[in-house]
């Protein structure tokens, strides 16, 4: 009687530190350990060409939004839990009705994106209960090399400007007198008016906006005070989706050479801008408790 007894007593320790050990196996996944299937995939491939293409590109290589696949992608989500890029799909996506994607649906379409980046697929699926245990690793690699001010002043604020400076200064017109090396040589407005024509610098400067939202969106990207760029934010990529968008219409316009049309446009890029600004730029006089010091703001 005792000896059956100590035998079910082995067996059920047996079968409890088994346990343990699977659960920690499971702790520690990672996505090359088989952790979703291929039918899971299919069924997310599927919501993504529904929900995510228009913006994402329809092999995941990005356009309006960034990549979701590659060095870059899996260089931004590197040693990350699938958790966190679930949440940010169910939050923040589809750019145009942020919210609206289930759980369910979220899940599925990480499923997809591990199968884009040619991670094995398996029998198991994920679930809302595994996500959280498994780790996505990519390639080192360090940040963007450009905090969010950088990024701002550097191409945003000049390729607007530009744009803006239409309502002075008809694009079309020779500006007489230029000599390059002159006075104002480093003007963002007067550089490279001897090489190109005034139409094409509104052009370029008009596909920089256009162009603007994977910059805006680049996972590791910090702010001017350090912190983390809000990219997860669903307030943050409408405000990214609204200048890309203005940016096309400005496009649209130089490309028509209608003065006018371009100086309505920058109702729409001087909107985009201060919706976004009036969440997350610093404003000056701010206290280390007024909501608007720097500590609390993003650039």
């Amino acid at each position: 009687m005792r000896s059956r007894w100590r035998s079910t007593l082995v067996i059920a320790l047996f079968a409890f530190l088994g346990a343990c050990w699977a659960a920690l196996a499971q702790t520690n996944a990672t996505v090359a350990d088989r952790v979703y299937s291929e039918a899971q995939a299919a069924r997310g491939q599927a919501i993504y060409q529904a929900q995510c293409r228009a913006c994402h590109g329809a092999a995941l290589e990005g356009g309006l939004a960034p990549p979701l696949s590659g060095a870059d992608f899996l260089r931004g989500w590197n040693g990350r839990a699938l958790a966190q890029l679930a949440d940010k799909i169910e939050r923040t996506m589809p750019a145009s009705n942020p919210g609206t994607l289930s759980r369910a649906q979220a899940t599925e379409l990480v499923a997809s994106l591990l199968k884009a980046s040619a991670f094995p697929a398996g029998t198991a699926e994920l679930t809302g209960d595994t996500l959280g245990r498994i780790t996505l690793v990519g390639p080192a690699g360090g940040r963007p090399p450009g905090n969010m001010a950088q990024v701002m002043r550097g191409i945003l604020f000049p390729s607007s400007n530009l744009i803006f400076n239409v309502q002075n200064v008809d694009p079309g017109e020779q500006k007489v007198g230029w000599q390059p090396g002159g006075p104002t040589a480093f003007s963002w407005v007067d550089w490279g008016a001897g090489i190109y024509s005034g139409w094409e610098l509104v052009d370029y400067a008009a596909v920089a906006l256009a162009e603007s939202a994977p910059l805006l969106l680049t996972p590791g990207r910090r702010c001017e005070n350090g912190r983390p760029a809000p990219v997860e934010r669903a307030d943050w990529v409408k405000f990214t989706a609204e200048l890309a968008g203005a940016g096309r219409a400005a496009y649209a316009a130089s490309q028509s050479r209608n003065r006018d049309a371009v100086i309505e446009t920058t109702n729409q890029i001087a909107e985009a801008c201060l919706n976004c600004h009036e969440v997350y730029r610093d404003k000056p006089g701010g206290t280390t408790t007024d909501p608007s010091n720097k500590a609390a703001r993003c650039y």
